[in-house]
């Protein structure tokens, strides 16, 4: 019993530590004061006052626009990709695999630094929305494949070869049965992307443009100049969307009985 209350506390005390700053700006997104951390007491008022703030609802709308196409066209790719390395068998599939998993771990400034280089020397691109999407769709890709392809491998294959057995063809297999049976993790992979792109920083400020200006890159160059109160309160409303987010998708790829 002593360790059972034991590993609670150590569990406790870890979510604690990481949790406790979250909680903290929550709680400071209330306080009835501009300058000072010292708490004055409760209040509305920035969150009204961020309500209001036209360029931040501009920055906003940037931002769902970039994560619904992004995560849109990711989701395609990666459901497209996760069935052909589930299914068939091709030259290269090991090294395509290796790649995925080296996009996931490859560090975002990396990643950044590469893209922008891609597209400002080689491509001759400019930056804006176009170059956004681009690389948002890119870093986003790894991660749907991976989900929707930890669904596929808890397929019994046996569906497969006897749909094959009553003539139907693989364009059959795929509209009536893969894709109703993938789409909780097609939801998931979805929900993750958009809320990937939703709060992407350091990839972001490396292929923005000055013209198109998203909401993480709007929160970071008000933090440049102090902590604000609206910040606190913009923070807060997006630790709960992201909370929001990531419930859904986990509750997408809950197994039902």
């Amino acid at each position: 019993m002593n360790r059972r209350y034991l590993h609670v506390a150590y569990l406790g005390m870890i979510y604690l530590f990481l949790y406790c700053p979250l909680f903290i700006l929550v709680v400071y997104s209330f306080n009835d004061t501009r300058y000072s951390l010292l708490w004055q007491g409760f209040t509305w008022h920035w969150y009204q006052e961020l309500f209001h703030d036209r360029s931040l609802w501009l920055a906003t709308w940037h931002s769902f626009t970039l994560g619904i196409t992004s995560a849109s066209i990711a989701t395609l790719i990666g459901m497209i990709t996760a069935i052909s390395l589930y299914r068939y068998q091709f030259t290269g599939k090991k090294i395509l695999n290796g790649l995925i998993f080296i996009l996931i771990l490859s560090p975002e400034i990396v990643m950044g630094a590469s893209l922008l280089i891609l597209f400002a020397f080689l491509l001759q691109l400019k930056l804006g929305f176009l170059t956004l999407l681009l690389s948002h769709v890119t870093f986003c890709t790894p991660f749907v494949i991976v989900t929707i392809y930890s669904r596929l491998v808890s397929f019994d294959k046996n569906i497969f070869e006897a749909a094959k057995d009553l003539g139907a063809a693989d364009w059959q297999i795929l509209k009536r049965i893969i894709i109703p049976l993938l789409w909780p993790a097609l939801f998931a992979g979805w929900l993750l992307s958009f809320t990937l792109s939703l709060d992407d920083v350091i990839i972001s400020y490396f292929v923005a443009g000055p013209e198109f200006e998203i909401l993480p890159l709007k929160i970071y160059s008000m933090v440049r100049s102090g902590i604000k109160p609206e910040i606190n309160a913009l923070c807060s409303v997006l630790f709960f969307l992201t909370l929001t987010l990531t419930v859904l998708s986990q509750l997408a790829l809950k197994k039902r009985n």
